[in-house]
Protein backbone atom coordinates (compact mmCIF):
# COMPACT_ATOMS: atom_id res chain seq x y z
CA UNK A 1 0.00 0.00 0.00
CA UNK A 2 2.66 2.34 1.06
CA UNK A 3 6.28 3.26 2.49
CA UNK A 4 6.07 4.54 5.73
CA UNK A 5 9.24 7.14 7.06
CA UNK A 6 10.56 7.19 10.13
CA UNK A 7 13.43 9.54 11.74
CA UNK A 8 13.30 8.14 14.98
CA UNK A 9 13.05 4.26 15.29
CA UNK A 10 13.98 1.55 17.35
CA UNK A 11 18.43 1.28 16.63
CA UNK A 12 17.09 -2.34 15.27
CA UNK A 13 15.25 -0.83 12.86
CA UNK A 14 18.34 1.37 11.42
CA UNK A 15 18.52 1.21 7.65
CA UNK A 16 15.37 -1.30 7.71
CA UNK A 17 12.50 -0.05 4.98
CA UNK A 18 8.97 -0.18 6.32
CA UNK A 19 5.84 -0.88 4.31
CA UNK A 20 2.29 -0.44 4.96
CA UNK A 21 0.09 -3.84 4.06
CA UNK A 22 -3.23 -4.98 3.08
CA UNK A 23 -4.23 -8.77 3.88
CA UNK A 24 -6.10 -9.75 0.77
CA UNK A 25 -8.46 -12.57 -0.06
CA UNK A 26 -8.42 -14.86 -2.35
CA UNK A 27 -10.78 -12.71 -4.64
CA UNK A 28 -7.80 -9.79 -3.84
CA UNK A 29 -10.58 -7.58 -2.04
CA UNK A 30 -9.40 -6.53 1.30
CA UNK A 31 -9.03 -8.69 4.60
CA UNK A 32 -8.74 -7.12 7.55
CA UNK A 33 -6.52 -3.89 8.90
CA UNK A 34 -3.55 -2.50 7.38
CA UNK A 35 -0.42 -3.91 8.88
CA UNK A 36 3.19 -2.20 9.13
CA UNK A 37 5.84 -5.03 8.32
CA UNK A 38 9.39 -4.70 7.99
CA UNK A 39 10.96 -5.47 4.17
CA UNK A 40 13.62 -8.54 4.26
CA UNK A 41 13.35 -8.94 0.35
CA UNK A 42 13.25 -5.92 -1.47
CA UNK A 43 9.59 -5.26 -1.88
CA UNK A 44 8.26 -2.03 -3.40
CA UNK A 45 4.87 -0.25 -3.45
CA UNK A 46 1.74 -2.48 -4.99
CA UNK A 47 3.81 -5.58 -5.38
CA UNK A 48 1.77 -8.80 -3.76
CA UNK A 49 3.99 -10.39 -0.46
CA UNK A 50 4.13 -13.16 2.15
CA UNK A 51 4.13 -11.94 5.28
CA UNK A 52 4.66 -13.52 8.41
CA UNK A 53 2.78 -12.23 11.51
CA UNK A 54 4.46 -13.26 14.22
CA UNK A 55 7.40 -11.70 16.62
CA UNK A 56 9.76 -14.81 16.79
CA UNK A 57 9.15 -15.94 13.01
CA UNK A 58 9.45 -12.04 11.65
CA UNK A 59 12.83 -11.68 13.52
CA UNK A 60 14.16 -14.80 12.31
CA UNK A 61 13.60 -13.94 9.10
CA UNK A 62 14.67 -10.87 9.10
CA UNK A 63 17.69 -11.80 11.10
CA UNK A 64 17.31 -9.04 13.73
CA UNK A 65 17.35 -11.26 17.25
CA UNK A 66 15.44 -9.55 19.74
CA UNK A 67 13.77 -6.53 17.47
CA UNK A 68 10.44 -5.72 18.10
CA UNK A 69 8.69 -7.22 15.16
CA UNK A 70 5.23 -8.40 14.49
CA UNK A 71 5.22 -8.28 10.91
CA UNK A 72 7.72 -8.99 8.44
CA UNK A 73 7.57 -9.31 4.40
CA UNK A 74 9.81 -12.28 3.53
CA UNK A 75 8.83 -13.10 -0.18
CA UNK A 76 7.23 -11.43 -3.27
CA UNK A 77 4.76 -12.91 -4.75
CA UNK A 78 4.83 -13.58 -8.45
CA UNK A 79 1.32 -15.25 -9.43
CA UNK A 80 -0.74 -17.39 -7.29
CA UNK A 81 -2.82 -20.49 -9.07
CA UNK A 82 -5.72 -21.55 -6.98
CA UNK A 83 -7.09 -24.88 -7.95
CA UNK A 84 -11.27 -24.99 -8.41
CA UNK A 85 -11.30 -28.35 -7.38
CA UNK A 86 -10.59 -28.12 -3.74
Amino acid sequence: MGTVVSTQKHRKFEGAKLLMVQPLNLDDTPRGHVLLAVDGVGAGVHEKVLVVIEGRAANEALGTKGAPVDAAIVGIIDHVTIDADI
